[in-house]
Protein backbone atom coordinates (compact mmCIF):
# COMPACT_ATOMS: atom_id res chain seq x y z
CA UNK A 1 0.00 0.00 0.00
CA UNK A 2 1.30 3.43 -0.93
CA UNK A 3 2.47 5.46 2.05
CA UNK A 4 0.53 8.71 2.50
CA UNK A 5 2.16 11.71 4.12
CA UNK A 6 0.04 12.74 7.11
CA UNK A 7 -0.44 16.41 7.93
CA UNK A 8 0.92 17.43 11.36
CA UNK A 9 -2.51 18.73 12.38
CA UNK A 10 -3.96 15.26 11.75
CA UNK A 11 -1.22 13.73 13.90
CA UNK A 12 -2.11 16.24 16.62
CA UNK A 13 -5.77 15.26 16.42
CA UNK A 14 -4.87 11.58 16.70
CA UNK A 15 -2.73 12.26 19.76
CA UNK A 16 -5.48 14.29 21.43
CA UNK A 17 -7.95 11.46 20.75
CA UNK A 18 -5.56 9.12 22.55
CA UNK A 19 -5.33 11.44 25.55
CA UNK A 20 -9.06 12.15 25.57
CA UNK A 21 -9.89 8.45 25.73
CA UNK A 22 -7.06 7.53 28.11
CA UNK A 23 -9.58 6.91 30.91
CA UNK A 24 -10.73 3.89 28.89
CA UNK A 25 -7.56 2.05 29.88
CA UNK A 26 -8.22 2.54 33.57
CA UNK A 27 -11.88 1.57 33.31
CA UNK A 28 -11.19 -1.58 31.28
CA UNK A 29 -8.37 -2.52 33.63
CA UNK A 30 -10.86 -2.27 36.50
CA UNK A 31 -13.33 -4.35 34.47
CA UNK A 32 -10.69 -7.05 33.88
CA UNK A 33 -9.90 -7.08 37.61
CA UNK A 34 -13.57 -7.36 38.64
CA UNK A 35 -14.14 -10.19 36.15
CA UNK A 36 -10.87 -11.84 37.29
CA UNK A 37 -9.85 -12.44 33.68
CA UNK A 38 -6.15 -12.80 34.50
CA UNK A 39 -6.95 -15.32 37.24
CA UNK A 40 -9.14 -17.37 34.89
CA UNK A 41 -6.32 -17.62 32.35
CA UNK A 42 -3.76 -18.30 35.07
CA UNK A 43 -5.85 -21.14 36.53
CA UNK A 44 -5.64 -22.99 33.21
CA UNK A 45 -1.85 -22.80 33.15
CA UNK A 46 -1.78 -21.88 29.45
CA UNK A 47 -3.52 -19.54 26.96
CA UNK A 48 -7.25 -20.17 26.57
CA UNK A 49 -10.14 -19.26 24.28
CA UNK A 50 -12.69 -16.52 24.72
CA UNK A 51 -15.41 -19.05 25.53
CA UNK A 52 -13.20 -20.57 28.23
CA UNK A 53 -12.69 -17.13 29.77
CA UNK A 54 -16.46 -16.53 29.66
CA UNK A 55 -17.18 -19.86 31.34
CA UNK A 56 -14.83 -18.94 34.16
CA UNK A 57 -16.64 -15.70 35.03
CA UNK A 58 -18.54 -16.26 38.26
CA UNK A 59 -21.93 -14.85 39.27
CA UNK A 60 -23.17 -14.93 35.67
CA UNK A 61 -25.03 -17.69 33.88
CA UNK A 62 -24.53 -16.19 30.42
CA UNK A 63 -21.70 -13.63 30.06
CA UNK A 64 -21.96 -11.42 26.98
CA UNK A 65 -19.18 -12.89 24.84
CA UNK A 66 -19.45 -10.10 22.26
CA UNK A 67 -18.69 -7.49 24.94
CA UNK A 68 -15.89 -9.67 26.23
CA UNK A 69 -14.33 -10.01 22.77
CA UNK A 70 -14.17 -6.23 22.30
CA UNK A 71 -12.78 -5.71 25.81
CA UNK A 72 -10.06 -8.31 25.19
CA UNK A 73 -9.16 -6.69 21.85
CA UNK A 74 -8.41 -3.44 23.67
CA UNK A 75 -6.52 -5.13 26.53
CA UNK A 76 -4.42 -7.08 24.01
CA UNK A 77 -3.66 -3.81 22.20
CA UNK A 78 -2.44 -2.38 25.55
CA UNK A 79 -0.22 -5.48 26.08
CA UNK A 80 -2.13 -6.55 29.17
CA UNK A 81 -2.92 -9.89 27.50
CA UNK A 82 -1.61 -11.74 24.45
CA UNK A 83 -3.71 -13.09 21.57
CA UNK A 84 -2.59 -15.82 19.18
CA UNK A 85 -4.62 -17.61 16.52
CA UNK A 86 -3.50 -21.24 16.00
CA UNK A 87 -2.14 -22.11 12.54
CA UNK A 88 -4.95 -24.62 12.07
CA UNK A 89 -7.47 -21.78 12.12
CA UNK A 90 -8.87 -22.52 15.55
CA UNK A 91 -10.12 -20.00 18.11
CA UNK A 92 -7.83 -17.21 19.31
CA UNK A 93 -5.95 -18.09 22.47
CA UNK A 94 -5.48 -15.41 25.13
CA UNK A 95 -2.51 -15.49 27.50
CA UNK A 96 -0.85 -13.53 30.29
CA UNK A 97 1.89 -10.91 30.02
CA UNK A 98 4.19 -9.40 32.65
CA UNK A 99 1.49 -6.73 33.09
CA UNK A 100 -1.43 -9.07 33.68
CA UNK A 101 0.56 -11.04 36.25
CA UNK A 102 0.36 -7.90 38.42
CA UNK A 103 -3.46 -8.05 38.42
CA UNK A 104 -3.84 -11.58 39.75
CA UNK A 105 -5.96 -11.36 42.90
CA UNK A 106 -3.92 -13.75 45.03
CA UNK A 107 -0.42 -13.08 43.74
CA UNK A 108 2.21 -11.07 45.58
CA UNK A 109 2.70 -8.35 44.68
CA UNK A 110 -0.76 -7.62 43.29
CA UNK A 111 -2.03 -4.20 42.24
CA UNK A 112 -5.69 -5.27 42.35
CA UNK A 113 -6.64 -3.30 45.52
CA UNK A 114 -4.94 -0.17 44.17
CA UNK A 115 -6.84 -0.43 40.87
CA UNK A 116 -10.14 -0.82 42.70
CA UNK A 117 -9.42 2.08 45.06
CA UNK A 118 -8.22 4.49 42.36
CA UNK A 119 -11.37 3.79 40.34
CA UNK A 120 -13.77 3.89 43.28
CA UNK A 121 -16.71 6.21 42.41
CA UNK A 122 -15.96 8.79 45.11
CA UNK A 123 -12.38 8.99 43.81
CA UNK A 124 -13.34 9.36 40.15
CA UNK A 125 -16.03 11.94 40.99
CA UNK A 126 -13.40 14.21 42.56
CA UNK A 127 -11.51 14.72 39.29
CA UNK A 128 -14.45 16.61 37.80
CA UNK A 129 -13.77 19.49 40.22
CA UNK A 130 -10.12 20.10 39.29
CA UNK A 131 -10.68 23.12 37.01
CA UNK A 132 -12.89 24.72 39.68
CA UNK A 133 -10.07 24.26 42.20
CA UNK A 134 -7.61 25.94 39.81
CA UNK A 135 -9.96 28.93 39.67
CA UNK A 136 -11.02 29.13 43.31
CA UNK A 137 -8.63 26.92 45.32
CA UNK A 138 -9.53 24.12 47.68
CA UNK A 139 -9.41 20.35 47.35
CA UNK A 140 -11.31 18.59 44.57
CA UNK A 141 -12.14 15.65 46.83
CA UNK A 142 -13.68 17.92 49.46
CA UNK A 143 -15.73 19.79 46.85
CA UNK A 144 -17.00 16.49 45.47
CA UNK A 145 -17.65 14.66 48.75
CA UNK A 146 -18.24 17.35 51.35
CA UNK A 147 -15.23 16.57 53.55
CA UNK A 148 -11.53 15.74 53.32
CA UNK A 149 -10.51 12.23 52.34
CA UNK A 150 -9.26 11.20 55.83
CA UNK A 151 -12.56 12.21 57.45
CA UNK A 152 -14.51 10.48 54.69
CA UNK A 153 -12.69 7.19 55.22
CA UNK A 154 -13.04 7.38 59.00
CA UNK A 155 -16.83 7.40 58.49
CA UNK A 156 -17.07 5.00 55.54
CA UNK A 157 -15.93 1.45 56.28
CA UNK A 158 -15.95 0.28 52.66
CA UNK A 159 -13.66 3.07 51.45
CA UNK A 160 -11.47 2.66 54.55
CA UNK A 161 -11.04 -1.06 53.80
CA UNK A 162 -10.28 -0.33 50.15
CA UNK A 163 -7.66 2.25 51.11
CA UNK A 164 -6.01 -0.03 53.67
CA UNK A 165 -5.91 -2.86 51.14
CA UNK A 166 -4.43 -0.55 48.50
CA UNK A 167 -1.71 0.60 50.89
CA UNK A 168 -1.01 -3.00 51.87
CA UNK A 169 -0.28 -3.88 48.23
CA UNK A 170 2.82 -1.69 48.38
CA UNK A 171 4.31 -3.80 51.19
CA UNK A 172 5.56 -6.81 49.17
CA UNK A 173 6.70 -4.47 46.38
CA UNK A 174 8.66 -2.38 48.85
CA UNK A 175 9.96 -5.32 50.87
CA UNK A 176 11.66 -6.71 47.77
CA UNK A 177 13.70 -3.52 47.34
CA UNK A 178 13.73 -1.83 50.77
CA UNK A 179 14.86 -4.72 52.98
CA UNK A 180 17.88 -5.74 50.86
CA UNK A 181 18.98 -2.11 50.40
CA UNK A 182 18.60 -1.24 54.09
CA UNK A 183 19.46 -4.56 55.73
CA UNK A 184 22.69 -3.42 57.43
CA UNK A 185 21.07 -0.33 58.93
CA UNK A 186 18.05 -2.24 60.20
CA UNK A 187 20.36 -4.68 62.00
CA UNK A 188 21.55 -1.77 64.18
CA UNK A 189 18.07 -0.67 65.30
CA UNK A 190 16.55 -1.81 68.61
CA UNK A 191 13.10 -0.26 68.24
CA UNK A 192 11.29 1.18 65.24
CA UNK A 193 7.93 2.93 64.93
CA UNK A 194 6.15 3.02 61.58
CA UNK A 195 4.14 6.24 61.42
CA UNK A 196 1.01 5.86 59.32
CA UNK A 197 1.80 2.16 59.06
CA UNK A 198 -1.76 1.13 58.19
CA UNK A 199 -2.55 -2.38 59.33
CA UNK A 200 1.11 -3.15 60.10
CA UNK A 201 2.11 -5.26 57.10
CA UNK A 202 5.46 -3.56 56.50
CA UNK A 203 6.44 -3.55 60.16
CA UNK A 204 5.56 -7.24 60.32
CA UNK A 205 7.94 -7.98 57.43
CA UNK A 206 10.70 -5.88 59.00
CA UNK A 207 10.41 -7.65 62.36
CA UNK A 208 10.33 -11.06 60.68
CA UNK A 209 13.65 -10.36 58.96
CA UNK A 210 15.15 -8.49 61.95
CA UNK A 211 13.66 -10.05 65.12
CA UNK A 212 15.81 -7.90 67.41
CA UNK A 213 13.63 -4.91 66.46
CA UNK A 214 10.78 -3.97 68.78
CA UNK A 215 8.19 -2.99 66.19
CA UNK A 216 5.52 -0.36 66.75
CA UNK A 217 2.80 0.25 64.18
CA UNK A 218 1.19 3.68 64.65
CA UNK A 219 -1.87 4.98 62.81
CA UNK A 220 -5.27 6.55 63.39
CA UNK A 221 -7.53 4.61 65.79
CA UNK A 222 -10.04 3.61 63.09
CA UNK A 223 -7.17 2.12 61.04
CA UNK A 224 -5.60 0.29 63.98
CA UNK A 225 -9.04 -1.14 64.79
CA UNK A 226 -8.82 -3.26 61.62
CA UNK A 227 -5.17 -4.32 62.06
CA UNK A 228 -4.46 -8.05 62.53
CA UNK A 229 -2.20 -9.40 65.26
CA UNK A 230 1.44 -9.57 64.13
CA UNK A 231 4.03 -11.28 66.30
CA UNK A 232 6.62 -8.77 67.51
CA UNK A 233 4.50 -5.77 66.51
CA UNK A 234 2.59 -3.50 68.89
CA UNK A 235 -0.30 -1.53 67.39
CA UNK A 236 -0.87 1.97 68.79
CA UNK A 237 -3.63 4.35 67.72
CA UNK A 238 -3.10 8.08 67.82
CA UNK A 239 -2.54 11.30 65.90
CA UNK A 240 0.90 12.03 64.45
CA UNK A 241 0.19 15.76 64.57
CA UNK A 242 0.00 15.56 68.37
CA UNK A 243 2.78 13.07 69.22
CA UNK A 244 4.33 9.81 68.11
CA UNK A 245 5.58 6.82 70.16
CA UNK A 246 9.23 6.86 71.22
CA UNK A 247 11.71 4.56 69.46
CA UNK A 248 15.32 4.40 68.27
CA UNK A 249 14.15 5.30 64.77
CA UNK A 250 11.00 6.44 62.99
CA UNK A 251 9.80 5.14 59.62
CA UNK A 252 7.66 7.34 57.38
CA UNK A 253 6.68 5.39 54.26
CA UNK A 254 4.82 7.51 51.68
CA UNK A 255 3.31 9.60 54.47
CA UNK A 256 4.83 13.05 54.09
CA UNK A 257 3.82 13.32 50.43
CA UNK A 258 0.19 13.37 51.63
CA UNK A 259 0.68 16.66 53.46
CA UNK A 260 1.64 20.28 52.85
CA UNK A 261 4.91 21.73 54.12
CA UNK A 262 3.51 23.11 57.39
CA UNK A 263 1.93 19.78 58.32
CA UNK A 264 5.11 17.90 57.40
CA UNK A 265 7.21 20.14 59.64
CA UNK A 266 4.84 19.42 62.55
CA UNK A 267 5.13 15.68 61.92
CA UNK A 268 8.92 15.85 61.66
CA UNK A 269 9.21 17.86 64.88
CA UNK A 270 7.15 15.22 66.69
CA UNK A 271 9.42 12.55 65.25
CA UNK A 272 12.43 14.56 66.43
CA UNK A 273 11.05 14.50 69.97
CA UNK A 274 10.42 10.74 69.80
CA UNK A 275 13.99 9.59 69.00
CA UNK A 276 17.30 9.74 70.94
CA UNK A 277 19.22 13.01 70.55
CA UNK A 278 22.52 11.50 69.44
CA UNK A 279 21.67 8.20 67.78
CA UNK A 280 18.11 8.58 66.52
CA UNK A 281 17.05 9.01 62.93
CA UNK A 282 14.05 9.24 60.66
CA UNK A 283 13.79 6.88 57.71
CA UNK A 284 11.63 8.37 54.96
CA UNK A 285 10.55 6.24 52.01
CA UNK A 286 9.12 8.55 49.39
CA UNK A 287 9.51 9.88 45.87
CA UNK A 288 12.33 12.32 45.16
CA UNK A 289 11.50 14.10 41.91
CA UNK A 290 14.42 14.55 39.53
CA UNK A 291 13.66 16.52 36.38
CA UNK A 292 16.83 15.23 34.70
CA UNK A 293 16.24 11.54 35.45
CA UNK A 294 14.13 9.72 32.85
CA UNK A 295 13.61 6.53 34.84
CA UNK A 296 10.85 4.01 34.06
CA UNK A 297 8.74 5.39 36.93
CA UNK A 298 8.96 9.05 35.81
CA UNK A 299 5.45 9.25 34.36
CA UNK A 300 3.87 7.51 37.35
CA UNK A 301 5.75 9.84 39.73
CA UNK A 302 4.31 12.89 37.97
CA UNK A 303 0.85 11.32 37.84
CA UNK A 304 0.96 10.56 41.57
CA UNK A 305 1.81 14.20 42.21
CA UNK A 306 -1.33 15.26 40.34
CA UNK A 307 -3.39 12.64 42.17
CA UNK A 308 -2.18 14.04 45.50
CA UNK A 309 -3.33 17.49 44.37
CA UNK A 310 -6.85 16.12 43.88
CA UNK A 311 -7.17 14.38 47.23
CA UNK A 312 -4.75 15.95 49.75
CA UNK A 313 -2.70 19.05 50.54
CA UNK A 314 0.43 17.05 49.72
CA UNK A 315 2.82 16.86 46.78
CA UNK A 316 5.86 15.04 45.49
CA UNK A 317 9.11 16.90 46.20
CA UNK A 318 12.52 17.49 44.68
CA UNK A 319 15.68 17.01 46.74
CA UNK A 320 15.90 20.79 47.27
CA UNK A 321 12.35 20.82 48.66
CA UNK A 322 13.10 17.81 50.89
CA UNK A 323 16.23 19.49 52.25
CA UNK A 324 14.27 22.62 53.23
CA UNK A 325 11.52 20.54 54.83
CA UNK A 326 13.96 18.45 56.86
CA UNK A 327 15.88 21.47 58.11
CA UNK A 328 12.68 23.17 59.30
CA UNK A 329 11.61 19.92 60.98
CA UNK A 330 14.85 19.62 62.97
CA UNK A 331 16.94 17.38 60.71
CA UNK A 332 19.93 19.31 59.35
CA UNK A 333 21.67 16.23 57.89
CA UNK A 334 20.36 13.62 55.48
CA UNK A 335 21.41 11.17 52.80
CA UNK A 336 19.45 9.66 49.92
CA UNK A 337 19.61 5.97 49.06
CA UNK A 338 18.23 5.23 45.59
CA UNK A 339 16.09 2.13 45.12
CA UNK A 340 15.01 0.26 41.95
CA UNK A 341 11.49 1.56 42.59
CA UNK A 342 9.44 4.77 42.44
CA UNK A 343 10.62 5.76 45.92
CA UNK A 344 13.98 6.47 47.52
CA UNK A 345 15.13 6.14 51.14
CA UNK A 346 15.88 9.47 52.81
CA UNK A 347 17.77 8.93 56.05
CA UNK A 348 17.62 12.08 58.20
CA UNK A 349 19.53 12.87 61.42
CA UNK A 350 18.81 15.39 64.19
CA UNK A 351 22.46 16.42 64.62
Amino acid sequence: MERVEVDRSIIGQAEIWQQMCAFTSSMLLKCAVELRIADIIHSHGSPITLSQIASGITDSSSPNIFYLERIMRFLVFKNIFTANRPSDGGETLYGLTHQSRSILWDSKPSLVPFILFQNYPMMIHSWHYLSQCVKDGGLAFKRANGCEIWEFMSKNQESNNLFNSAMATTVPILVDVFLPAYEDELSKIGSLVDIGGGTGGLMHEIVKSHPQIKGINFDLPHVIATAPVHEGVTHIGGNMFESVPSADAVLLKTVLHDWGDEECVRILKNCRNAIPENTGKVIIVDIVLDEEDDNIFKESQIMIDITLMIFTTGKERTEVQWKKLLEEGGFPRYKIIKLPARECIIEAYPI
